[in-house]
């Protein structure tokens, strides 16, 4: 559509046969006026739901326990920034559009109450008033599905629904690992070092960013309240990470825009139009399957209670979660420079050495289980094997014992087993004649992959390691409670609209509501 700005003599003329009103408009073609955004207050929308809560519902037992903990959860939500952020997307001109803070709302209540659709969304605001008074609308004037869809425009930040152009070449396939269990090997030419190499030199700006709006009013309205409310702590933060599965479809959409099937060639390399571009295949290691869509990468706070989200990213399935952390790792430190990281819990399959070297430099402590494939046994100073939990291992092949850390030198001492300074060793082939018996130190310096400071199987690191599932638990609730795969969208813009909206309910949750509900007491006029 193309909006033509109406000179101020057609603007008089249009007045004074009142046609429009006599502030300015600009005149949309095929369409209707645009008048400015009307931003009512916090407290306009709570006085709202009071009203017409006791004129449709006057008795708040008719309502179920749960869906009063939604209706607390949402008066006291405030989104007056929405309204704020969001006045530059629209005209100046014309009848006003729907509150951008009410249709925010109207969304996240609809995936709180596990509605999947926005056409049926649209219907039940429709059908149900309190779906309608808990939104902000008026139940007798509810917004549409056009309009929905009109929201979610103005939040995506980029003409395009997709981050790459639909017509692109085949991708090389995912191959079934050998093992059950195991993830897919990269498809990717990229080692994790030389990824780590271009990404520590890149500067990342959130600003050009397709996805810049919804991280702007997902960090301003949840996850910096979640700080303040003390549920995550950024200046010492435990970042546990995890990739899962986001099934789109059932199979790739792709067709031929080549000739070489009428030449009789069927297996050409040229270019495909793909519906979803920014999906492929990939392999759900978990299930043992093939699928299509995406891989969600979820930072995670693991020393919140309530494992927050902190940043995700959409990749395609293809990825390998070692490369998808670090590409949504430094991009979280480039939007979020205030959150210091201090841990790093991760899984075998980020197990690299690029990883515990970077972590070194930048004072990380890591928590990473080890992987078997890549080499656990390793000789250490020519008579001792590093076994598979980081413990030295004697030529008897014993596991030696801890004798203490020095954290200045960032080496562990371990001695023999079976030595005592009575007795001395009691090994058939002792390694020393020292009545203390053999020692060894082990230095980070030397291999900061298998040597760690606690060590691998000292009751700290299991501790810290465990907190490692908060991700898991995170991403859990993403596509179980909140059902993002059911989304069933087509384009990357709705995608990520779905998802930072749930990583805002997830927030909200957490948050604790008075013992009391005032909104019930104002019902009842007893406040």
């Amino acid at each position: 559509m193309t909006y033509v700005s109406k000179n101020e003599a057609l603007r008089a003329y249009l007045i004074k046969k009142h046609i429009v009103p006599a502030q300015p408009v600009s005149f949309l073609i095929g369409g209707d006026f645009l008048l400015p955004v009307n931003c009512g207050s916090h407290s306009d929308y709570q006085n709202f739901v009071v009203e017409n809560l006791r004129k449709y519902y006057p008795n708040p037992d008719a309502i179920s326990r749960d869906t009063w903990d939604i209706i607390d959860r949402f008066w006291n939500l405030v989104l007056s920034y929405t309204d704020e952020m969001m006045m530059s997307k629209y005209s100046k001109y014309g009848p006003a559009p729907r509150n951008p803070s009410c249709m925010q709302r109207s969304y996240l209540l609809s995936i709180d109450f596990k509605v999947t659709s926005v056409t049926e969304w649209a219907a039940q605001l429709k059908i149900n008033p309190l779906y309608a008074i808990v939104s902000g609308f008026e139940v007798s004037d509810t917004p549409g599905v056009g309009t929905f869809y009109d929201f979610f425009s103005r939040l995506w930040d980029s003409e395009n629904k997709n981050l790459n152009p639909h017509i692109h070449k085949l991708k090389i396939p995912v191959k079934k690992p050998k093992k059950k269990g195991y993830k897919a090997q990269p498809t990717g030419k990229v080692t994790v070092d030389q990824l780590f190499k271009n990404l520590e030199r890149q500067s990342f700006s959130i600003d050009v960013q397709p996805y810049a709006s919804l991280f702007d009013l997902y960090t301003k309205e949840f996850l910096r309240k979640s700080l303040e409310k003390g549920l995550i702590n950024n200046t010492h933060l435990s970042i546990a990470g995890d990739g899962t599965p986001v099934v789109t479809s059932a199979r790739e959409r792709k067709h031929r825009i080549c000739d070489c099937a009428s030449k009789g060639i069927h297996d050409c390399d040229c270019e495909r139009y793909f519906s979803q571009p920014d999906c492929d295949v990939g392999w759900d290691s978990s299930r043992g399957y093939f699928y299509h869509g995406y891989d969600l990468y979820m930072l995670v706070a693991s020393d919140s209670e309530s494992d927050l989200p902190v940043f995700p990213l959409l990749h395609p399935a293809s990825m390998h979660d070692s490369h998808g952390f670090l590409n949504a790792f430094f991009r979280m430190r480039s939007f979020l420079p205030d959150f210091h990281v201090e841990k790093l819990l991760l899984d075998s399959a980020h197990d690299a050495m690029p990883y515990y070297q970077y972590c070194r430099r930048n004072g990380i402590t890591p928590f990473i289980d080890l992987n078997e494939k890549r080499g656990i046994k390793e000789k250490y100073k020519d008579d001792f094997t590093i076994g598979e939990d980081g413990i030295p291992v004697c030529k008897a092949g014993r596991k030696m014992n801890h004798d203490g850390v020095e954290i200045s030198k960032a080496r562990i001492k371990f001695r023999c087993p079976l030595a005592s300074r009575k007795h001395g060793c009691s090994c058939e082939s002792p390694c020393s004649d020292s009545k203390y018996g053999r020692t060894v130190h082990l230095a980070m310096k030397d291999n900061p992959r298998l040597i760690n400071i606690p060590p691998r199987d000292s009751e700290q690191w299991k501790s810290e390691y465990n907190a490692r599932t908060s991700a898991e638990r995170s991403n859990k609730r993403e596509k179980i409670d909140f059902k993002l795969e059911s989304g069933r969208h087509r384009s990357t813009k709705m995608w990520y609209c779905r998802l930072y909206h749930i990583l805002m309910l997830q927030h909200l949750d957490a948050w604790d509501l008075p013992f009391e509900s005032t909104l019930k007491k104002l019902i009842l006029n007893v406040a």
